[in-house]
């Protein structure tokens, strides 16, 4: 039997730990420093009570690995889940560090059955899933970056913008650089346009002439000489670093597509129409390589936040959004489901039945996702990968068609 519970209360700098007994009286309280020798002291101390399992409202992170590691049963709680049970302990709102970290103790000792311990992934899934989010979050930070320059260019060359149809593109962020402001694309003709763009291997179909032509449609701005250079040095110190941060998502892109390539639950989310290295990456990432995890495929379609949100009571019913739930599994599944329905008829076919019962676009996707879900949890339990003569939705859809 256990005889004592811990729980912690995650924090950036220091965490709130609180070690209990079956009757839910206080053992032991401290904080722990995030640092070395503070996680050190924190498996001294849990070592010293008997390595009780460590209840936490995070599943992922350093200290959540160096349990796991150190051999701890670490069980994550949701924040939501925490925040319903305060009302058993207090009346008022107040809140703190040392109070939730017995509170999730106290939890993981009166329910700590209905909470799955995590079960480390391996070295593998963790460094794939460490170069998904780091891509997402360059990307997201691209998309900012990109935003800025489009803003600060329309200020005062608007023209720039307009000569190339992304401006996070490798091309136009070279054009940028080459041309920070108007007075330096005076002389720009269509030899020197077609110079440049053979110089840095434009792969467009328009011609120098038509590129110029989007130069000089474009409005133009009223800005003085001072100020117009000063804008032109930030849009080529953002150009530069955009031009970097571009690379580098290229390099993180290559090596995704070639990891996941090489794992067989790669290989199976792969197998999906449509599904891609990237996107397939994204999902094998939060889905992880531990079956166990999950019980059913509704339990995982919760988890992904395809599946809403029921209440009901009495005679009144409703079926909501559900916010809580992992957003990255979210995006990669819908995405998937998105761009299957081009070649999948059995997808057309369940996204086009969801619009005509008046579900918009988003609300669709997520239905098709759900229905997606459910082949790729057979094919992740069994380790196979999709086979469309295998699934009785293709096959029907497939017939349809055909007659």
């Amino acid at each position: 039997m256990t005889t004592f519970f811990a729980g912690l209360d995650w924090a950036s700098q220091t965490h709130a730990v609180c070690i209990i007994d079956t009757q839910g009286s206080v053992h032991e309280q401290f904080d722990i420093d995030h640092t070395a020798v503070g996680l050190a002291e924190l498996r001294r101390h849990l070592m010293a009570a008997g390595s009780p399992p460590v209840a936490i409202e995070r599943p992922s992170g350093l200290i959540v690995d160096t349990l796991v590691e150190a051999g701890f049963t670490v069980i994550p709680i949701h924040p939501n889940a925490v925040k319903a049970t305060r009302p058993r302990y207090r009346s008022h709102g107040a809140k703190s560090d040392a109070s939730d970290a017995y509170l999730l103790a106290d939890l993981l000792r009166t329910d700590g059955h209905r909470f799955k311990p995590l079960a480390p992934q391996g070295d593998e899934i963790r460094a794939l899933r460490a170069l998904v989010r780091g891509r997402d979050d360059l990307v997201a930070t691209r998309v900012q970056l990109a935003n800025q320059l489009r803003s600060l260019l329309e200020s005062f060359w608007p023209g720039a913008t307009a000569v190339f149809a992304e401006i996070d593109s490798p091309i136009a962020l070279a054009f940028v650089e080459r041309y920070p402001t108007p007075e330096s694309a005076a002389r720009l003709g269509p030899k020197r346009m077609a110079a440049f763009c053979a110089q840095h291997a434009y792969c467009g179909r328009r011609s120098a002439e038509e590129l110029l032509a989007r130069l000089h449609r474009a409005p133009a701005a009223v800005c003085g000489e001072l100020e117009a250079d000063a804008k032109g040095e930030l849009a080529r110190s953002l150009a530069r670093t955009l031009t970097r941060l571009v690379e580098q998502i290229r390099l993180l892109t290559s090596r995704i597509e070639h990891q996941v390539a090489s794992l067989d639950d790669g290989r199976i989310v792969m197998s999906f129409p449509r599904a891609g290295r990237i996107c397939a990456a994204q999902i094998l990432a939060e889905l992880g390589s531990v079956r166990e995890r999950f019980n059913s495929d509704t339990q995982l379609a919760a988890e992904a936040g395809v599946a809403p949100v029921t209440y009901q009571s009495g005679k009144s019913k409703a079926v909501t959004f559900r916010w809580a739930c992992n957003h990255r599994l979210r995006a990669a599944l819908t995405c998937l489901a998105d761009n299957s329905r081009h070649v999948s008829a059995w997808a057309a076919r369940v996204y086009a039945q969801a619009r005509a019962r008046g579900c918009d676009h988003p609300h669709a996707i997520r239905i098709l996702a759900r229905a997606w879900l459910r082949v790729l949890w057979r094919a992740w339990i069994d380790r196979k990968p999709y086979d469309p003569a295998q699934h009785g939705g293709a096959i029907s859809a497939l017939k349809t068609v055909e007659g």
